[in-house]
């Protein structure tokens, strides 16, 4: 009988904490040119496995990247935590599983001016361009927080006028007088300090000290049909984004430019010789109430949801993160 049941014991143990066969073993996604996401250094460093991701193409947006998963396009995104509680306000059945991105000393997403600009202050912003990579996400919902804590009226927030940007033309839209401000983050911000002829007004930072800023998200469908996969998707990526918090930066680029020289995009990886940190505030990336709670405040100011439309307990979960399955 013990005979009998050993290779069964053996089956068993072998498939604990991960995905089941039956689950999804590929995980469909996009991803950015020049840079490696958190669940490629997991695939990388062989925390995904027997998991495998799937690159479908590459997006500048997190509210398209979210979007995109709720709708099957792909099987996880990544947004802004404000982008993410107005989609589950548009009844998108998503659910937030780890952050991955956020704001520190080093990562942060600065609002600058020319050294020479006469704008010192939220007030004069108003009338004025100021230009961002996308709208209805992290850069306009910070602006809109600095427009609220500078005194201006509603109506006085309607003349300050957001606009899209690609993210490499933003700095040059700045010097030749196209847009007033120009929301600057990484590489595109240090070499715009480089050389010089620009001041910040004022940073992410500056607003709400360290925080996380973004999550990854889920179907619930998703999450039903496949709880190992769920797991081992969430269990990775933050083992990954652990990994970048306890390695050297000079670790961590070596890594990334070896990764995206493996996978032949055709890309230029100086982008990650930039690299500083992960930016996320908390171990493994567990998500913190605030970091949902404070976006759902401020969309409630903004009219954008009513009272209690979206509560924070249900943007999100921490129950996969094995850093924080408790929070």
């Amino acid at each position: 009988m013990i005979k009998r049941l050993l290779p069964l014991l053996v089956l068993l143990t072998a498939s604990c904490g991960t995905a089941q066969a039956s689950e999804a073993q590929e995980l469909r996604y996009q991803g950015s040119v020049g840079a490696v996401t958190f669940p490629e250094l997991a695939e990388d460093l062989g925390y995904l496995a027997p998991l495998k991701l799937k690159w479908i193409g590459n997006t500048i947006s997190g509210p398209q990247d979210i979007q995109a998963a709720a709708t099957g396009q792909t099987d996880f995104g990544g947004a802004f935590n404000g982008a993410i509680v107005k989609l589950i306000a548009a009844k998108a059945p998503i659910k937030a599983v780890i952050s991955y991105y956020g704001s520190d000393k080093n990562s942060y997403q600065g609002y600058f001016v020319l050294a020479d600009s006469p704008i010192k202050s939220a007030r004069d912003l108003i009338g004025k361009k100021i230009g961002m990579n996308t709208l209805g996400a992290h850069a306009e919902a910070v602006l809109k927080e600095y427009l609220k804590r500078g005194g201006l009226t509603p109506a006085e927030v309607k003349q300050v006028e957001p606009v899209v940007v690609p993210p490499v033309n933003t700095e040059q839209s700045l010097r030749q007088g196209q847009i007033e401000v120009a929301v600057l983050g990484g590489i595109l911000r240090d070499k715009a300090l480089e050389r010089g002829g620009i001041r910040p007004l004022f940073t992410d930072v500056d607003l709400f000290g360290e925080f996380s800023a973004g999550s990854y998200v889920l179907t619930k469908q998703f999450i039903e049909r496949n709880p190992g996969t769920t797991r081992k998707f969430v269990e990775a990526t933050a083992k990954a984004i652990q990994w970048t918090q306890t390695h050297s930066r000079d670790e961590v680029v070596a890594k990334f430019k070896e990764i995206i020289a493996k996978r032949h995009r055709s890309e230029d990886a100086t982008a990650v010789g930039f690299w500083k940190s992960s930016g996320v505030a908390t171990p493994g990336g567990v998500i913190a109430p605030l970091e949902f709670q404070r976006w759902i405040d401020w969309l409630e100011r903004e009219g954008s949801l009513t009272h209690g439309q979206v509560k924070a307990a249900d943007a999100y979960t921490n129950a996969y993160n094995p850093f924080g399955a408790n929070r």
